[in-house]
């Protein structure tokens, strides 16, 4: 097996495939409005990888396709095949499976200023091609692996500006990897907090009204005044990213109550339910913490 990761391509039908293909693919992911501007913002980017990780960001040239992205590479006696990987900035998230040619399994997030972030030959993704969801720094999204067209596990990485544009000298922690270079990088990512956000758990339109704090973590409580549906989620703060018994529940007055419980690695919910002009009970539990408010919140 090769020990840089490196893939080879071949340099005239794939690539003009490739580029098809990736041309196509962004013109079918969904855009925010800022997205098709042409103003270029500053989003600070970690590693794609567990806090404390270290390897190789290789962006080499010449015949690199496209020109400017990373490939992420084994660093001394760390193998990077099956590693976590995980959203380098928050954003939303696209998966994407061309099979045996190209990228293979990948991913698109669109970020907030309305750059986006490609990561490529992923092994394993945490939701089925045509499936998204949005992420927050550090959220996983999938593992490396070999997929597409690449002959050694590595995770190609690409920074792309508001326009589609590459950034062919992107960041990351910190670290500027222009053409030409490699440098071990060393993860910051997920190094302590949630890597979600009630709202991001709950989606677009929702805000927190309350709130009350557990052992291991706290349940939300939001509203959505567009629908007048409320939404309840329970964030871990301990084990995070590993299954452990965490519910969040909802029960407008008058009605059954709607619960979510099981073993998860980040949160239990949403629970939504439509309580326009109805007061409210709600709460959740991580471990053997829990909350259960009264019904109130009325209206």
């Amino acid at each position: 097996m090769p020990t840089t990761g490196r893939p080879t391509w071949p340099k005239t039908l794939r690539f003009a495939i490739t580029a098809l293909l990736v041309t196509f693919a962004a013109a079918l992911v969904p855009q925010s409005a800022s997205a098709q501007g042409s103003a270029v913002l500053a989003v600070a980017h970690k590693s794609p990888f567990n806090c404390g990780k270290t390897f190789y960001a290789n962006n080499w040239t010449p015949t690199h396709n496209p020109s400017g992205s990373i490939d992420w590479q084994d660093y001394g006696s760390d193998d990077i095949n099956g590693e976590t990987v995980r959203a380098t900035a928050a954003g939303t998230a696209y998966f994407y499976d061309a099979g045996s040619t190209s990228y293979g399994k990948w991913v698109q997030v669109n970020h907030s200023d309305g750059t986006s972030t490609r990561y490529a030959h992923l092994a394993t993704q945490v939701k089925s091609a045509g499936s998204s969801m949005a992420v927050g720094q550090g959220t996983v999204i999938g593992t490396v692996g070999s997929t597409g067209g690449a002959t050694a596990p590595h995770l190609h990485y690409e920074q792309r500006t508001s326009s589609g544009a590459m950034d062919t000298s992107p960041t990351v922690d910190g670290v500027n990897v222009p053409l030409g270079t490699k440098k071990a990088v060393t993860s910051t990512n997920a190094c302590g907090g949630n890597p979600y956000t009630p709202e991001e758990v709950c989606g677009s339109g929702y805000s927190v009204i309350d709130s009350a704090a557990l052992t291991g973590g706290r349940t939300y409580l939001l509203y959505n005044s567009g629908n007048g549906y409320n939404c309840v989620t329970t964030l871990k703060t301990t084990s995070l990213g590993t299954a452990s018994a965490v519910s969040a529940f909802l029960e407008p007055e008058g009605e059954s109550g709607t619960t979510d419980s099981g073993s998860y690695g980040y949160y239990a919910g949403p629970v939504k339910r439509d309580a326009a002009g109805q007061c409210v009970k709600w709460g959740g539990s991580v471990g053997s913490s829990s909350y259960t408010s009264g019904f109130e919140h009325c209206g």
